[in-house]
């Protein structure tokens, strides 16, 4: 079985915890536009230099370079049994472009999984997410450390990513509610959105995934 897909979610909602999965499960990969632009600049292609050359100038990338980007990664063969767009589309206008696309590629989508979590649950997730220089990771309610704020492993003073950030969080879940939600009600003019319960266990989660893809 092929499956093509959309994931759609808030910051901190667990689409990249669930996205990991299912690349295993079905052997497909995750389209990510961040790991796209980093690829492309890294092998200086031409998307990626005139990508790089808009970024140098604090600019941000051009939607048409987006497309094209993602254009050139669905042709390769790794997506010919599906893939999952995880960050891609953000905005209407994206998703239409996106549209074109598929049509000229030939390639329909199976489904647009949009993974619901309330707002509350997000800041206590993100917020509650502490690290340490050695790479170990906390939170002060599912995984706090022994002693507060010391690292168990090797006792190092622990901090907080600036994304992490309760104010930060709170941003960025406001910027997702004025330009990418609106996705939902554009996907499901479509008839292409699952809701999916994001505050049940991981492993819960990926079968409710799975289910409606399968069935």
């Amino acid at each position: 079985m092929s499956y093509r897909m959309i994931l759609l979610g808030a910051p901190g909602a667990g689409k990249g915890t669930q996205a990991k999965m299912l690349i295993k499960k079905y052997n497909i990969p995750q389209i990510s536009t961040g790991d796209i632009l980093r690829a492309e600049i890294k092998k200086r292609t031409i998307l990626g230099k005139k990508a790089k050359s808009v970024m140098d100038k604090g600019g941000l990338v051009p939607d048409y370079l987006i497309i094209d980007m993602v254009k050139s990664r669905l042709s390769k063969k790794d997506c010919v049994n599906g893939f999952i767009l995880d960050g891609f589309p953000r905005t209407i206008p994206q998703a239409e472009a996106l549209d074109k696309l598929l049509i000229d590629l030939g390639i329909k989508l199976d489904a647009v999984l949009n993974i619901l979590v309330t707002k509350e649950v997000i800041l206590e997730r993100m917020s509650g997410r502490w690290m340490c220089k050695c790479g170990a990771t906390y939170h002060i309610k599912n995984n706090p450390p022994k002693q507060e704020g010391k690292c168990d492993i090797c006792s190092a003073n622990l901090y907080q990513r600036d994304d992490d950030k309760e104010e930060t969080v709170l941003n960025r879940l406001k910027v997702y509610k004025q330009q990418t939600e609106p996705l939902v009600d554009y996907y499901k003019k479509q008839g292409l959105v699952e809701d999916i319960d994001g505050e049940l266990p991981i492993p819960e989660i990926l079968k409710s995934i799975c289910d409606v893809l399968e069935k």
